[in-house]
């Protein structure tokens, strides 16, 4: 493993900015770099100041997936590069992240980038934006969650067009098939993240986590999950101090002060 650090990290306000920064290697993920970008979403999801992530990533290009001549063998070794015990990158196994995350992507954004991408609540990509899910072509197939998440967002044949062969497609096809929210130029596109993961960070943090899981619920366990949980949720945010303030600044006119409360 290297001394230089793979994933920088910065907080602005109660947002939490995340740097994929390999930029030499055109972001590609070794296991230190795995290692760092767990770390790093743990290290969001367990501090209460924090209340929205942003992901990035330094230099022209997002990732080029994983550097497979170090992770390759690791995964053929059994060694497990999404430790059960920890926050997985890719939201998929062991506990879960329970606050949104804001992803933005340029350049390149190749197979576990697509899955990164996929991982986040809102995602917003480079007019230079170039995005292929190509482990077909070489024999093998995605494991990160793009065969659950793409058809899920892009619809089944958008999902199948692009699973099944392995094509590149630019940002505006992505923003067609709901990949992405927005399109931006690159010199502009880290502002506009960061300028809505802010906005997302200005709500009430207990609200936001709730509207988060109650949302998520119904494409992993079902409509009638949602249903059976809907009206304690409810309940239970009516009751926080944080709903009281946003009552009082309504009435008030002015804007809310949320404390997570």
């Amino acid at each position: 493993m290297g001394d230089e650090k793979t994933v920088s990290e910065e907080i602005r306000g109660h947002v939490f900015m995340m740097g994929l920064n390999r930029p030499r290697k055109m972001n590609a993920f070794n296991l230190q770099m795995l290692r760092e970008l767990g770390e790093a979403i743990e290290r969001f999801d367990t501090d209460d100041e924090l209340r929205c992530a942003l992901l990035f990533a330094h230099g022209d290009h997002f990732t080029t997936g994983l550097d497979l001549a170090e992770v390759g063998p690791a995964v053929a070794q059994g060694e497990d590069i999404f430790p059960a015990d920890r926050i997985d990158i890719v939201d998929l196994t062991g506990p879960r992240r329970q606050k949104p995350l804001v992803c933005a992507a340029q350049g390149y954004c190749l197979t576990a980038g697509l899955e990164l991408l996929l991982a986040a609540d809102i995602r917003l990509g480079g007019s230079d934006l170039r995005i292929a899910q190509m482990e077909v072509k070489r024999g093998i197939m995605p494991f990160g969650g793009a065969t659950l998440r793409l058809p899920q967002v892009a619809g089944w044949g958008n999902a199948m067009r692009y699973l099944l062969t392995g094509d590149e497609f630019d940002a505006h096809e992505a923003l067609r098939i709901g990949v992405l929210q927005e399109v931006c130029e690159p010199g502009v596109l880290l502002d506009r993240a960061l300028e809505i993961a802010a906005r997302v960070a200005a709500q009430a943090p207990l609200a936001v986590r709730e509207i988060l899981r109650s949302a998520r619920l119904p494409f992993e366990q079902g409509r009638l999950a949602v249903i059976e949980i809907l009206n304690a949720q409810a309940r239970g945010l009516m009751g926080s101090r944080d709903a009281m303030e946003g009552m009082l600044s309504f009435i008030e006119r002015r804007q809310a002060r949320f404390e997570g409360k």
